[in-house]
């Protein structure tokens, strides 16, 4: 008895199983870190009925902006909702009853594309930048160039990190990316 009360319990759970999986299954995407803001990013602050306090805001190389009634604010390091917070505290309640904040990244920092490419420098970056697209924007590489290499030098949190990269990777604002010469 006690056997037949187990197998059918496994049995309805198999059936509720097969319908909660039905036809239509989908996969979630993974969630990626939201973007940390840098020096040299440009940041448009919205701040809800207040003229004087929109617009855009350069993060300076202190990794503040500075901004009207609270005069420097940190930014480097924050997401835009840390920072959507971070004002919205310090405008409320001294300035505005409860301030309605909005930040948006208006410009990323540069990309710096150096080595053996047709014209190194500095370049505006681009949403899912990989290495490739960065070369095609120097110019492409010249002949001495190794094609199936790199190397990627980013700020972190504990300074800079630099690591090997091919044409695939994805660049983050900032990056620089060196393509190395060839050697046969």
């Amino acid at each position: 008895m006690m056997i037949r009360t187990s197998l059918l319990n496994l049995l309805f759970m198999a059936i509720l199983t097969g319908c909660a999986g039905g036809a239509g299954t989908y996969k979630i995407a993974p969630v990626e870190n939201a973007y940390t803001l840098g020096i040299g990013d440009k940041v448009h602050v919205t701040v809800y009925d207040q003229q004087n306090l929109t617009g855009d805001y350069m993060i300076e190389q202190n990794g503040k902006i500075s901004f009207p009634l609270i005069k420097e604010i940190d930014a480097a390091g924050y997401t835009t909702q840390d920072l959507e917070k971070s004002i919205a505290d310090k405008l409320s309640p001294g300035y505005l009853v409860d301030p309605q904040v909005s930040v948006e990244v208006a410009a990323y920092r540069n990309v710096y594309i150096l080595g053996e490419v047709k014209l190194p420098g500095k370049y505006e970056y681009v949403p899912n930048m990989t290495v490739l697209q960065a070369v095609a924007i120097a110019g492409g590489y010249t002949y001495r160039a190794d094609e199936h290499s790199g190397e990627v030098t980013r700020h972190v949190k504990e300074g800079l990190s630099v690591f090997d990269v091919d044409e695939k990777t994805m660049l983050k604002p900032g990056d620089t990316v060196v393509i190395p010469r060839r050697w046969f």
